[in-house]
Formats: structure tokens, C-alpha cells, sequence
């Protein structure tokens, strides 16, 4: 039996925040709905204007992480939304007072992807390509895998970017495979980059729902819905990796990529720390048998440890 027009209009209004772009817009209202089916509410999208939609320049200049936060955690703590929907691999690893992520629903795939001209693949493309990223992570590892390409710097959304390739500018475009997903454009896409050659961004391809503290625990409808979406495995990959981007004090615009992962029993991180001009790469795996969340930090903070024990902090030209 469905549910009357009166119960509908009966259910409680949990204001959502989200990023005004389609590919925000998109992920936002898909991860509100499934919240509020869980929840029980009606779902109301509040689109705020963040810092990073506003500047206009390459993305690592714009004076560190947060530029795509700020904005949608100022309108949690004024109490104008009650939920924010975030990438996670934009969210800044330093908790917030007041605040808490409750929710880290089942991960999109992580990969980076590439979408270039012809159907090409990145060992296709001809010597002196262009290739464009906003990522120094992408640009770093692009240099490694192809130092006879041309790799430009590039800003705008993920249509804007796919329009640069031929016919456009560029012969291709690196992007994440998930907002690609989310949007229907796997089309797009010629190569998913495999891990071994491009690591991801910490939580590249998961969603962080935040929240105020007092409202993540309890039996209303916003944590009963935040606590049936939140997926364990993800949340575990994800932890280890924010703990050694925490520990390595890079901030998502650092030429740092991680990717965690159950294999049987065990939790195992990848991560690459890069010269910015791709020189050199610095490579490291480590595993943890526990599945717990305090497990999975430890392991990216025993493994930010090696490196830096390394010398990952020179090479990355990270301020420690």
C-alpha cells in the first residue's frame, strides 16, 4: 500500500546541504533519498555557494583544504541545514567541534579515469600529448607514467573538462571514474587507470554525510537513516586513508595517493607519495588483520610513518 498524500505532507523536513554543480546536485539528492527512505523524512535540498565555486585559479593555490567544506559546515553549525553531503576526498581530515561524519555510504568506484580523444588509452597516447588535470596527485603520477606528455592545468566541472578534448584543446582529460558514474558519463571514458599506475585520492569515490553531533545518535529519523547507509567496509578503507593523509599533514591538494581495501581477512593500504614533477615516486604497502575503525587508523598512520621515515616529507615538498 503507498503512502497517502497527508502522510507524506505528516513526514518530518531534514534540510540537506549540498554544492550547487550537477555533479553535487546529483550525488547530493541520490544519497538524501536513500537516508530518508531509511529514516523515514522528507528531504529538502539547500544549495550553498562554497568558496571553491567562487575563485576562480588552479585548485592548490587557493591556500589549502576546505574550499568546498567551509561553506556547507558553517550552514550545519548555524543550524540552517541538518545534513551535508561532501566528497569525501575534498573533506579536510581535521574534525570540526559540533560536527561529525555519520554516515560513509557504500563507495563508487575509486579509480582515476581517463577520457581522451580516438579511444585512446594513457600508453596510446602519442608523445607531446596534452593531458588535463587540477590534480598535482594526477599530474605527478601522469609525469611518472608518461614524461613525454604535456600535462595541463585545468579547472570547471565535468562537462566543461570533457569538452576540452578534441574537437577541443586537449587530446585528454583525467577524471574521477565515480562522478563520471554518477553522472551517466561512462561514456567517456577510453581507460579506468589501474591503481598500480595511479593511485586515487584519499576517499576518492566515497560521500561523507556530516552532521551536528547531537543529531547522529538516537532514534530520529536522521540517525536512524544516517546509521542504515553508513557501510562498514568503506568506512574502513577510507579511515586508513585519511589517517595517513592526517599524519603526513598533506592536505588533498598534495601529490599523495592512497587506496585501502579488504583482501580476506585483512585490510591493505597502497599509497604513493610523488615529486610534484613526477621524478620520482615513492611507493609503500602495509596491512592490518583488525576490522575494526581504530585498526584501520593505526595502519594509515603506521604507514605515513614509513615514509616519512623515508624521506616522503622532502619529496612531496610537504611543510612538516
Amino acid at each position: 500500500m503507498g503512502v497517502s498524500a497527508d502522510a507524506a505532507r505528516a513526514l518530518p523536513v531534514v534540510r540537506v546541504g549540498t554544492r550547487g554543480s550537477q555533479l553535487a546536485l546529483t550525488q547530493t539528492t541520490a544519497a538524501a533519498r536513500a537516508v530518508a527512505a531509511a529514516g523515514g523524512f522528507e528531504p529538502e535540498l539547500v544549495t550553498i555557494r562554497t568558496e571553491g565555486d567562487v575563485l576562480t585559479g588552479p585548485l592548490s593555490q587557493m591556500g589549502g583544504t576546505g574550499v568546498f567544506a567551509t561553506a556547507l559546515r558553517a550552514a550545519l553549525l548555524a543550524g540552517s541545514v541538518d545534513l551535508a553531503v561532501h566528497s569525501l576526498k575534498d573533506l579536510p581530515t581535521a574534525p570540526v567541534p559540533g560536527l561529525v561524519v555519520a554516515a560513509v555510504p557504500e563507495r563508487e568506484d575509486p579509480r582515476d579515469a581517463l577520457c581522451a580523444r580516438d579511444g585512446l588509452t594513457l600508453a596510446g597516447l602519442p608523445s607531446g600529448a596534452k593531458v588535463g588535470t587540477g590534480s598535482p596527485r594526477r599530474a605527478a603520477q601522469l609525469r611518472a607514467a608518461r614524461p613525454d606528455l604535456e600535462v595541463v592545468d585545468i579547472r570547471g566541472n565535468v562537462g566543461t573538462r570533457l569538452a576540452r578534448v578534441a574537437p577541443g584543446d586537449l587530446d585528454a582529460v583525467v577524471l574521477a571514474a565515480s562522478g563520471l558514474r554518477r553522472l551517466g558519463r561512462e561514456d567517456a571514458v577510453t581507460e579506468l587507470i589501474d591503481p598500480s599506475v595511479m593511485l586515487p585520492a584519499p576517499g576518492q569515490g566515497a560521500l561523507a554525510l556530516e552532521c551536528r553531533s547531537e543529531d547522529a545518535s538516537g532514534d530520529a529519523p536522521l540517525a536512524a537513516g544516517l546509521a542504515a547507509v553508513d557501510h562498514l567496509e568503506t568506512r574502513l578503507a577510507v579511515t586508513a586513508e585519511r589517517a595517513l593523509l592526517t599524519r603526513l599533514e598533506a592536505g588533498c591538494a598534495a601529490p599523495v595517493g592512497t587506496l585501502a581495501r579488504l583482501e580476506g581477512d585483512e585490510l591493505v593500504l597502497d599509497a604513493v607519495v610523488a615529486d610534484p614533477d613526477g621524478t620520482e615516486l615513492m611507493r609503500r604497502r602495509g596491512a592490518t588483520a583488525g576490522r575494526t575503525v581504530d585498526a584501520a587508523r593505526e595502519l594509515g598512520t603506521r604507514l605515513a610513518e614509513e615514509l616519512l621515515a623515508d624521506g616522503a616529507g622532502r619529496l612531496a615538498r610537504l611543510t612538516l
